[in-house]
């Protein structure tokens, strides 16, 4: 599956650059992240939980960066594995700046396999655009926040592109064993009354 967006942030592409490279601000990007530790300077080790359906998945991987042109591009790349299946991804990122405007642009590319793939290629595709518009909904937030000024001049508010990903998974699960456990206590009354 194949994604592809842009975003104009208000900085320099050096800033943008040095942002994309910065192992804090690319934790602070991926939905989920638990743990994002460097290897070497271009590959990161990763864990990340997600809600993926009606499946909580734990995700253990690497992250690559290639392809690399200082301040104008390179790819992201992922593998991650967990016991519900595999997820691969790669972002071809590319920055262009017009009068101190950065564009950064990104096609992201998705395979997932495993009891992942049976849930459908509908929920998949929504799942997937969910995280990669996370993903650089994120940076863009970190990297030049929206800030307008509201009524007066010295008070200003910082608008989020996006809204941060939790998982409630586990809130559905204990709401529905409840649910179940009242069912069976309401029929075990009723026949025990009889």
């Amino acid at each position: 599956m194949k994604l592809s967006g842009s975003y104009k942030l208000n900085v320099k592409k050096e800033t943008v650059w040095k942002a994309l490279n910065d192992p804090n601000i690319l934790k602070q990007c991926i939905p989920g992240c638990e743990s994002f530790e460097k290897e070497s300077n271009h590959i990161f080790n990763a864990t990340a939980t997600n809600q993926i359906g009606p499946m909580n998945a734990t995700f253990n991987g690497t992250v690559k960066l290639s392809n690399i042109i200082e301040n104008q591009s390179y790819t992201i790349s992922g593998e991650g594995n967990s016991p519900v299946g595999f997820a691969n991804g790669t972002a071809d990122i590319k920055l262009i700046e017009e009068s101190g405007i950065t564009t950064l642009t990104y096609e992201v590319n998705v395979i997932v396999g495993g009891k992942i793939a049976q849930l459908g290629s509908r929920l998949i595709d929504g799942v997937a655009k969910k995280m990669s518009d996370y993903f650089f909904g994120r940076f863009s937030d970190l990297v030049a926040p929206i800030i307008n000024v509201g009524d007066e001049p010295t008070k200003q508010i910082k608008e989020k592109r996006v809204k941060e990903i939790k998982s409630n998974f586990l809130n559905k699960y204990i709401y529905t064993t409840l649910a179940i456990l009242i069912l069976l206590l309401v029929a075990i009354f009723y026949f025990v009354s009889r």
